[in-house]
Parts: C-alpha cells; sequence; structure tokens
C-alpha cells in the first residue's frame, strides 16, 4: 500500500513528466535519431585496455531522453530483469536530473554502471521499445543508464538506497558476483545483516576476474561495491564455502538465511585429441591470469603465456573478450573459430563489432578436431571439421553438421577454448541435501529461488549454468523478495 509520500512523489512525478510532453510532441520525439557513442580508435584501442565506449556527454543524454514516448504502458520494464522503473529514470535525465535518475536506478539495481555496459540491452528492455513498432531505433536505454550511474560517481554525489531500521537477522551469500550482491543489495535495503563469502581475494566475481578492463574497468566495479559496503553488506575474502566455511559453520554463527551464488567457473572441454598440449587453455584460465592477476604485466607472479598466431573456439561473448584480449597482448592474428555462422553467435552484436574493427578474424561453420604440437609438446596446428547448417536444435539456432571428409589445418600458437562453463561441483557439495541437476547445477523452485533446504537459496550461474549479468541480478532480486517474505512470515 502506497503511503502519503509516495502518494505525493507519485503526483508530482506526474506533474512534471506532463509537462514534458506539452513541450515536445511525441511527432518531434520519433523524429529524434538515435544517439551513437564515440569509441577509441581501434588502431589505438587494439593495443590498449582503456575503455573502448567513451561514454555519453550531458546534452546527448538530454537529447536521446527526449525520444523517450513515456508510454502508458511500458513495454520496456517488461524485458528489465530487475524491474527498473526506466521511463521515470529516462524522463528525469530528460529534465536534467540526472542524480534523481540515477537513484531512480539504485531502487532496483546494485550495479548500474556495471548494467549500463554489459547488459544485453538489445535482448531485452530495448528489444521491447514501442520505437520498434514504429520502424525506429529503439531509444539507447543502456547508454542512458551508463550515463546517470557515471554522471553520479563523477560528480562526487554518489547517494546510498533508503534503508530499512536493522532487523537483527544475519544473512550468508556465498559468491560476489552479480547474482551475490544484487541479493546482498535488496537485503539490506530490508534491514538485514548481511555477510558476503568470497573464494578470491577480490570481490565481484566474474565482473573482475572474466570482463576484460577495456569492457568494464574495475573502478566502476570498485564503487559500486563502495555503495553496498556503506549500506553495511560485510565482505569476507580467501573464503571457500565448504572449505574455509561449511553450512554447518553458519548455523553456528547464526545465519538464518543463506544464499548460494557461486557461479559457474569450472570450464567445458570439447575432449578432442592435443587439448592437453601447452598452448590450449580455457577462457576461465586466460581471463582470471589477465583480469585478477595481472598476467599481463612483465612483473606479474603469475605470467600468462601469449602467441602471435591465437585462435579462440566460441562464439559468445567471454570468446569475444578472449580473442581481444588476445589482440592486445601481442597476438599478430587473433581469430574466432566458430562452429555455426555468424548469424547464430550468441555474442553481443556491439561486442562482434568491435572485434572486427580491432582486426579479429571470423572463421565460421569450422570446429575443431584435433591439435597437433610441436616437438616440445607446444600446440602448433589446428584441423578443422568443415561444418554446415542443418534444422535448429534446443537453442532454436540451426544445428551445425559435419560436411563428410571436409577438414583443413591453419597454423597456431596458442589456441583459447570458450564453449561453456559448470558450477564447480565443490560448492554444491558444501550443504548436504541440496539437488543437483545431471549438469551440476542446484535445482530450485523457479518461483522462489528456494532450494530444497528451507534456509538456502540459490541463483545465476550455479543455478543457470550460464547466463548474464542482468539474469544473474534477476535472481538475486527474486530470492531476496521470497526469502524475506518467509523469515517476516515466521
Amino acid at each position: 500500500m502506497e503511503t502519503g509520500k509516495e502518494f505525493a512523489d507519485e503526483l508530482r512525478n506526474e506533474s512534471w513528466r506532463e509537462e514534458l510532453r506539452k513541450n515536445i510532441k511525441n511527432k518531434e520525439r520519433m523524429a529524434i535519431p538515435r544517439v551513437r557513442m564515440t569509441e577509441i580508435d581501434p588502431l589505438l584501442r587494439s593495443r590498449s585496455y582503456d575503455e573502448v565506449n567513451c561514454g555519453l556527454t550531458l546534452q546527448q543524454a538530454m537529447t536521446e531522453a527526449q525520444r523517450c514516448l513515456d508510454c502508458p504502458r511500458p513495454s520496456c520494464r517488461n524485458g528489465c530483469p530487475v524491474g527498473i522503473d526506466i521511463p521515470r529514470f529516462i524522463k528525469n535525465i530528460e529534465r536534467n536530473q540526472i542524480i534523481e535518475a540515477a537513484k531512480t536506478l539504485k531502487e532496483s539495481s546494485a550495479l548500474p554502471a556495471v548494467c549500463g555496459r554489459v547488459c544485453p540491452q538489445e535482448k531485452q528492455c530495448e528489444c521491447q521499445c514501442i520505437h520498434l513498432k514504429m520502424n525506429s531505433e529503439s531509444v539507447a536505454i543502456g547508454y542512458l543508464e551508463r550515463f546517470a550511474a557515471d554522471y553520479e560517481r563523477e560528480h562526487g554525489e554518489i547517494s546510498v538506497p533508503k534503508l530499512t531500521p536493522p532487523n537483527g537477522i544475519r544473512i550468508a551469500v556465498v559468491g560476489s558476483g552479480p547474482a551475490g550482491l544484487s541479493f546482498a543489495g535488496d537485503m539490506a535495503k530490508f534491514g538485514y545483516e548481511v555477510t558476503v563469502f568470497e573464494a578470491l581475494h577480490e570481490i565481484g566475481g566474474v565482473l573482475k576476474y572474466g570482463i576484460p578492463e577495456f569492457r568494464l574497468p574495475n573502478e566502476v566495479v570498485d564503487v559500486e561495491i563502495d555503495i553496498l559496503r556503506k549500506m553495511g553488506v560485510r565482505f569476507i575474502t580467501n573464503c571457500i564455502a565448504g572449505k574455509t566455511i561449511t553450512y554447518e559453520d553458519m548455523h553456528e554463527q547464526g545465519f538464518r538465511g543463506i544464499f548460494v551464488a557461486g557461479g559457474a567457473g569450472l570450464p567445458n572441454f570439447m575432449n578432442i585429441p592435443g587439448e592437453n598440449l601447452s598452448g590450449v587453455m580455457s577462457s576461465n584460465e586466460y581471463l582470471t591470469r589477465v583480469n585478477l592477476m595481472g598476467a599481463q604485466r612483465m612483473e606479474a607472479d603469475t605470467p600468462v603465456l601469449t602467441g602471435k598466431k591465437v585462435a579462440v573456439v566460441g562464439g559468445g561473448n567471454t570468446a569475444m573478450d578472449s580473442v581481444r584480449t588476445a589482440r592486445r597482448l601481442g597476438a599478430e592474428t587473433a581469430m574466432i573459430v566458430y562452429r555455426r555462422s555468424e548469424e547464430e553467435m550468441p555474442a553481443r552484436i556491439e561486442e562482434i563489432k568491435h572485434a572486427k574493427e580491432e582486426g579479429i578474424q571470423f572463421l565460421c561453420l569450422h570446429n575443431p578436431v584435433r591439435y597437433i604440437g610441436d616437438e616440445k609438446g607446444r600446440v602448433r596446428e589446428m584441423i578443422l571439421q568443415q561444418m554446415t547448417l542443418g534444422e535448429p536444435d534446443a537453442s532454436g539456432r540451426r544445428r551445425p553438421v559435419e560436411i563428410p571428409g571436409a577438414t583443413k589445418s591453419i597454423n597456431v600458437d596458442m589456441v583459447i577454448v570458450s564453449i561453456g562453463v559448470s558450477p564447480n561441483p565443490l560448492v554444491p557439495r558444501a550443504f548436504n541435501g541440496l539437488k543437483i541437476s545431471k549438469w551440476g547445477t542446484i535445482i530450485i523452485d523457479e518461483e522462489t529461488m528456494q532450494t530444497d533446504l528451507p534456509d538456502v537459496y540459490a541463483g545465476g550461474d550455479i543455478v543457470r549454468g550460464g547466463a548474464t549479468v542482468i539474469l544473474a541480478m534477476g535472481d538475486g532480486r527474486q530470492a531476496a523478495k521470497a526469502m524475506n517474505n518467509r523469515l517476516m512470515s515466521v
């Protein structure tokens, strides 16, 4: 039920939104072209870890915000897994109330600056935009989300979401990736005492170890984590669930609810001949060494192998991150090898575009069947099976089918395998009684995110087996709501 203040705020919001509608008619809004974000020149950025996208200026953001038609029933909100009030934050930008826009984002999202950069808006909120039904480009919701969050950070006016009074109930979170952070933020708002246990030495999970700084700077992640600290969330690093701390330990320490968000850090391989050669590694290891451990530095304690002819097997965002990283580490030839066509690639269109601009080669409709090494055991050649596309499979994409007898050989000195991940079995095993699928994921009630253990909930990649940042965050919010409902009803 709305409070008197919330009702008054809504009246004021409607008042200024009505004023904006009078100032610019929908026909004029429709005529405004979608903004184009400035990017660093490909030749310069392919040898640099500077962020590729440069963000919007205030004028660009305000003009793009004018394109929003402020629909009576905004379908864009239906496409947002965390339920951001998209029209309200955009209309705040239109009237140059950027800090208010940032506050609106924080009502629903613990990581707006992160999501503005890596969320696939084109497949979620933006694909629901009414502009698309009128043969126009969607409003650049992702760009505007990034702008509002960056503006707040850069102008030193970082706000902390409103919290309800502490209730004294302790809650544990296993994993500090997007699902865990989103859950922790909502539970802190509800008044719980939240502790996040992270296995690695830095907070952020895949946001730190999996996504390169040219796409998501660590500084951006750290600022949003610091907001959670200011909300009272406690972080404990170098703590492995099932080893450093057990389910029983958590009970003894008084935790009344546990959210398991351990991610999916176990890489998948193809199990083909030569996969154990030196120079063949998973994208997980490669990106973790570079992004989290600084392996690209000459003085690094754990340097990473580099190559001049690098092939990355896979077509997702992680594959694009890996091949673009290889380019920055000195690869003269860096290529994507993918068994389907480019149209079937799950990577974001923007990431494919950026990779091509940076000189990445694409070898589609090919699949590795064997790696050959030199006399020192280092990979030197890969044998590829040529493919064609058959009928759609369960994913909706056309199934790759071998062309009998059609193979080719290419020279390589490094191969990075990026064909998906599975949950590390250590985390599910730490909770005796959890029901696990044949893929190693935790089975939950999809409505509540609750496991077979009444006080244990789970979400993110450890449930999905591999998904986007924003879907993991949506899981965190859904689990927080359900856990709060259960604890408050006891």
